[in-house]
């Protein structure tokens, strides 16, 4: 099996920090691993990778580079990713926010304490529970065609003045690809907690093409 990290873009994100803590976990399950630092990375090779871990905030992508990286995607490739590396990147490109299945548009009060609530029995939550963390709550707009699998909510506040829902874990279908995407992830303080360490793992390995497909 032969995985691509691609990561970059805003360094807020620590995408080299962060990609590096899963690097020896992809290893052990039997990737080979290639990491780029550049978007050229997505390029008419890119289908012969059997998993994509994208860490990229912000940042421009052309449109040869999303065209291949979709035809990769439902070709089979898997994209897995987490915060604003994979639902905060390329902005502009309305075929990737497709693609993606979900776009960030805000983290009111920065820092807050809050909750994700599992609303599953897919493999990449089974067996885990809701938890309490403090970091920055992704707002995001999503569509149906994800499979929710966690959630977060936002309290009551002005101009909103009621509660709010989001998916906080979803899985998605593209051709014959899966996309995996978390959206807690800022920091990799925030990746090491324990069950956002457990979603990132098997999400990765959900995305990823199996040997029989």
């Amino acid at each position: 099996m032969k995985a691509l990290v691609v990561r970059g873009g805003w360094t807020g994100h620590s995408p080299v920090e962060a990609t590096d803590a899963f690097l020896p976990f992809l290893r052990g399950a039997g990737f080979s691993v290639d990491v780029s630092d550049s978007l050229d990375a997505y390029d008419a090779g890119l289908g012969a990778y059997d998993l994509i871990l994208q860490c990229w905030s912000d940042g421009v992508l052309t449109d040869d580079q999303f065209a291949c990286l979709d035809a990769a995607v439902r070709a089979g490739t898997g994209l897995a990713g987490w915060h604003g590396g994979l639902v905060d990147s390329f902005r502009h490109s309305r075929g990737y926010m497709q693609l993606v299945g979900g776009q960030f548009v805000a983290h009111p009060g920065d820092f807050v304490d809050h909750r994700v609530e599992i609303t599953s029995t897919h493999p990449v939550v089974e067996g885990l529970s809701g938890f309490s963390l403090r970091t920055e709550q992704y707002w995001v707009l999503t569509d149906d065609l994800n499979d929710v699998h966690a959630t977060t909510t936002f309290a009551a506040a002005a101009p909103w003045q009621a509660q709010l829902t989001v998916p906080a874990v979803w899985t998605r279908r593209w051709g014959a690809g899966r996309v995996f995407a978390c959206t807690i992830g800022h920091s990799p303080a925030d990746l090491a907690l324990p069950p956002v360490r457990a979603l990132v793992e098997r999400g990765l390995l959900w995305a990823a093409r199996p040997a029989d497909r």
